[in-house]
């Protein structure tokens, strides 16, 4: 009898990775909105999709359809058809279920589980269960693993991940005001602001506030290459506030405030590098750091398109000419 319940509490621990321990405390002000149009239809769900999706089960490790999938495409909600990850994003854990260390921008959802040690994503178009989201295993170079179950996903083969599309972040300053001159850039494909460089998973606009968390206010920029090179961004971002105030813009002060590009590969290292250069050579005492792109942490969806929103102007990014 002994051996029996031993067998039962192993197989209960190995189905927890990514299952949640507890239902979620309510909707997260953390992150994107979640929105459900009235046009909208849904999948008719079989009953294990059901378990998982609606009810927040987990499928079994090493059994899903998706675990070793290498095909480049789309993946989906298996519910409402949104799309969530691109393959480019997946890779092999071991875990058992399919990994991304990315998703796309207002995707996924995160809802920290009640007990504080995990954190739940749901599709942020529906709020159907996809698994869990952890982050600093080691993985990959942005150090975070959406582990997902591959009954809440669909696959789209002939989407394939548009090669051109590339990323840009970029600190400089309270973030309404660089989203406002980026959103006007042509090849400029969409914006977000967000949080990052620090040290506190997910946190919220008041967390950062306090600069106890270590991020910086900053954007992610998506952008085509093939209209608008990252060298013409970095350019933007120079001479949209003042890289030579350390740790505040104008009147806002504190560590959130900083200049600094983060980067994701050496080549944008290098470019952000040389402007700098350049800069120092006509006499910028510029302090703006050029740290690795880590965790982009959404912010709350008031701060999204803030000026556009509220047909306000900026206050401390002024356009001035330096290359």
């Amino acid at each position: 009898m002994n051996n029996l319940v031993f067998v039962f509490a192993l197989v209960a621990l190995l189905f927890t990775a990514c299952a949640p321990e507890s239902p979620a405390a309510g909707p997260s002000t953390i992150g994107t909105t979640i929105h459900k149009e009235d046009s909208m239809t849904y999948r008719t769900l079989t009953p294990e999709e059901k378990r998982v999706i609606i009810d927040k089960g987990t499928e079994r490790p090493f059994s899903g359809q998706y675990y070793l999938n290498k095909e480049k495409g789309l993946y989906q909600c298996r519910q409402c058809g949104a799309g969530l990850f691109r393959s480019d994003a997946k890779f092999e854990s071991g875990t058992g279920w399919p990994s991304f260390d990315d998703a796309l921008p207002g995707a996924v959802r995160q809802i920290p589980d009640q007990d504080g040690r995990r954190i739940e994503i749901v599709c942020a178009n529906c709020a159907g269960h996809l698994g869990h989201v952890f982050f600093n295993e080691g993985f990959t170079s942005r150090n975070a693993r959406y582990c997902v179950n591959s009954v809440s996903l669909a696959f789209d083969p002939a989407d394939k991940p548009a090669e051109t599309v590339q990323t840009a972040v970029f600190a400089g300053g309270c973030f309404w005001g660089v989203e406002y001159h980026f959103n006007k850039v042509k090849g400029v494909l969409s914006t977000r602001v967000g949080y990052t460089g620090g040290t506190t998973a997910n946190p919220s606009y008041k967390q950062v506030c306090t600069g106890r968390t270590g991020h910086a206010e900053a954007i992610e920029v998506t952008y085509d290459p093939s209209i608008v090179s990252y060298e013409e961004l970095a350019k933007l971002f120079f001479e949209i506030h003042d890289p030579t105030q350390s740790d505040r813009q104008g009147p806002d002060v504190g560590t959130q405030y900083r200049s600094a590009v983060f980067y994701h590969d050496d080549r944008q290292k290098q470019v952000a590098e040389a402007l700098i250069a350049q800069l120092k050579g006509k006499g910028y005492q510029v302090v703006t750091d050029v740290v690795k792109a880590g965790e982009f942490w959404p912010a709350e969806d008031y701060h999204q398109d803030y000026y556009d929103k509220t047909g306000h102007q900026p206050y401390c990014h002024i356009y001035q000419k330096r290359f």
